[in-house]
């Protein structure tokens, strides 16, 4: 392959998005094939609603397509786009109110059924617990322990310096611990 044609390394995401600002659509494809599930859960896991999470993932990967001519390699690529996300996420967060999770739940008829329902009623407190906190916290804790990004890049994504993201992610982790903890007194506790 020759260097006109623009080869894809795993290192040269700020390269494509530079390609997407000529118009190059393979490269946003590329793009969009590397971060959108990524960016999908991340979205989904703010929103709590898988498909408000894939209208604001559509809506990043446009921004993107507009808006690549104007990018400049300050930060890395994946952590632009997170904070594109985050910002959108948040918007659609400001603009509705969050659904009370259902609660009724037929009894499991095996222990199969027992057991996905058990992890099923964990995954639903952590949401809980995680849609309790402040955005900010829950925001923290999501980038760096959900989806790996360093403190330095979940600050660049909050727009928050290092040390607030370490604060955020200290509050969070209290907060969580003392929700999860009322959470498990009040089911041992339910008849």
């Amino acid at each position: 392959m020759s260097h006109s044609q623009h080869p894809v390394e795993p290192d040269d995401d700020a390269l494509l998005v530079l390609r997407v600002g000529e118009g190059d659509v393979a490269a946003y494809r590329e793009l969009v094939r590397r971060y959108a599930a990524k960016l999908s859960r991340f979205a989904a896991r703010l929103l709590r609603d898988a498909t408000e999470a894939e209208d604001i993932v559509q809506e990043t990967f446009l921004r993107l397509w507009q808006r690549a001519s104007e990018y400049e390699p300050k930060a890395r690529v994946t952590t632009w786009l997170h904070r594109i996300t985050h910002n959108l996420a948040v918007d659609r967060l400001r603009a509705r109110r969050t659904q009370p999770l259902p609660d009724d739940e037929e009894m499991p008829t095996s222990a199969r059924q027992a057991t996905l329902l058990d992890e099923k009623r964990r995954v639903v407190a952590l949401e809980a617990a995680l849609s309790a906190l402040p955005e900010r916290q829950a925001s923290a804790i999501v980038l760096v322990h959900l989806h790996g990004l360093t403190g330095a890049e979940a600050a660049e994504v909050l727009g928050v310096g290092v040390e607030a993201v370490e604060s955020l992610l200290s509050r969070g982790r209290r907060a969580l611990r003392s929700e999860l903890s009322g959470l498990e007194k009040a089911e041992g506790s339910a008849p």
